[in-house]
């Protein structure tokens, strides 16, 4: 058969065997019914909140209020996105309460993500609620190198460090707008991990995303168990044992193309397990009836976190793993992977200014596998010219490529063999200790030395332009 996958800007063709399984999330197997009334379903949720006061009972004329709305990389940016819906509610409620306009400060929790700009926030928030709060400075992106509006909480009950945003800290109430949505990293995105990981420190983040964390059994394949999620956990309720008050926490479980499924309001801790409920019933798929031997997919040069993520050789591996972590349960212990990317040597060292250093450090100097640069993350995240360039000029935080390393390793320890089809400089990939082809159809006839002659393969087309599901066996 006959598919095309993501390659670059474009497309590339494979011709694999008939008996290929394919697999599109929403379509092989349908998202259960998104909400035709999404802001009836959010304001229901914010009146009626799980395991907390109302807005109107928490707050009044004189208290201060922050609303933490993730950045670009997670959410969507339709008229009705969860975003777009759920903050100009947030914001009435606490209007009609007796709060004044001056005293709501709006914060990006872009955490080590860079910082996102002017017309990235009015495309996140909405030109109405942009307008009204951004020539006033009411809406900010979260600077983790910003100590004069860091706090440090000490460590938490697990020793995790945690350092967080000053402004949210003090003020009277915190609201957290986030997203139930399958994630590699933790089951899923919203909850505690939004502020554990969004308004946080690299120092905060070096206790979580790092190899003794993501190595272990419970992080792949991805559970909402794991010991990563459970420093989340403790490091949000930390911050709220800190803070004297509870995170407002408003999280929509989506379907695939970013539309709500359900919305959820109130204390964190006892809203967490209902949204995972819901959003279980599209996110873990039980759908394989058998386990395979191959998985394909191809790799566009722009998605997640930004231009390059395909062609920047540490993300390229990244990516590859966070598929291994999804769908670990439906792939033989000797798997192979293939992946189309061209693979240029493009960086994008605005964007990502520590990534090419950190590459060429694996390269020399006893560094054999990835957990081996783990040791250079305090150095690299004191270069001030990496923290400049994430302040003031829209970069990625430097220790951002140290997490990153510690997430892509796990695709060598899942893996017999990684295949990168169509590379233009291949030497970039190989320096991943992964293998180049030029085709498909050559990388899959050298993956008989792994898989033999009658290989089960997967085909995951759209793997990197709508969101993934996990995917899990039939019984």
């Amino acid at each position: 058969m006959k598919l095309a996958f993501e390659y670059g800007q474009g497309m590339m063709e494979a011709n694999l065997p008939d008996n290929t399984d394919i697999f599109i999330p929403g379509e092989t197997v349908p998202d259960p019914p998104y909400l035709k009334n999404p802001e009836e379903a959010t304001r229901n949720a914010i009146q009626n909140p799980i395991g907390m006061p109302t807005i109107s009972e928490l707050v009044k004329k004189g208290s201060k209020v922050t609303i933490i709305f993730p950045d670009r990389v997670k959410g969507g940016f339709q008229a009705n996105s969860h975003r777009k819906v759920s903050i100009p509610i947030i914001i009435e409620e606490c209007l009609k309460a007796g709060v004044e306009k001056k005293d709501i400060k709006l914060i990006c929790s872009n955490g080590l993500h860079r910082k996102n700009t002017r017309e990235e926030i009015k495309s996140i928030l909405g030109e109405k609620v942009f307008n009204e709060y951004w020539w006033s400075n009411q809406i900010v992106n979260h600077d983790s190198e910003d100590w004069d509006n860091l706090i440090d909480l000490g460590r938490d009950e697990m020793g995790n460090r945690v350092i967080m945003n000053k402004e949210v800290y003090e003020s009277d109430l915190a609201v957290l707008i986030g997203h139930t949505l399958g994630n590699p990293y933790g089951g899923y995105s919203g909850g505690y991990k939004h502020c554990a990981t969004g308004i946080t420190h690299w120092k905060s983040i070096a206790s979580h995303h790092v190899p003794h964390v993501m190595h272990r059994d419970d992080f792949t394949p991805v559970s909402s168990h794991s010991l990563m999620r459970k420093k989340f956990d403790s490091i949000g309720q930390h911050m709220e044992k800190c803070m004297g008050k509870k995170f407002f926490t408003v999280d929509a479980a989506l379907d695939t193309y970013a539309r709500q499924i359900a919305v959820f309001a109130g204390y964190a801790k006892e809203m967490q397990p209902i949204s995972w409920e819901i959003a279980d019933k599209r996110t873990y798929v039980p759908w394989a009836e058998k386990k395979y031997d191959v998985m394909v997919f191809g790799m566009p040069q722009f998605f997640h976190y930004g231009n390059g993520m395909g062609t920047n050789p540490i993300f390229m591996l990244q990516a590859i793993s966070a598929q291994i972590i999804r769908h670990k349960r439906v792939m033989k212990d000797n798997c192979v992977v293939i992946c189309s990317s061209i693979c240029n040597g493009y960086f994008h060292d605005e964007e990502f200014p520590a990534y090419r250093e950190v590459y060429e450090l694996f390269q020399k100097d006893y560094h054999n596998i990835l957990p081996d640069l783990e040791e250079h993350g305090e150095y690299l995240s004191n270069n001030q010219e990496y923290i400049d360039k994430y302040r003031f000029n829209y970069g990625f935080h430097p220790y951002h490529a140290l997490s990153m390393i510690s997430c892509g390793h796990i695709a060598e320890m899942n893996c017999s063999a990684i295949y990168i089809v169509g590379a233009q400089e291949p030497g970039y990939a190989r320096g991943m200790g992964l293998k180049t082809r030029a085709t498909f159809e050559e990388a899959l006839k050298d993956a008989r030395k792994y898989v033999g002659d009658t290989p089960n393969i997967l085909a995951l087309p759209k793997t990197f332009k709508i969101a993934a599901v996990h995917l899990g066996m039939k019984e």
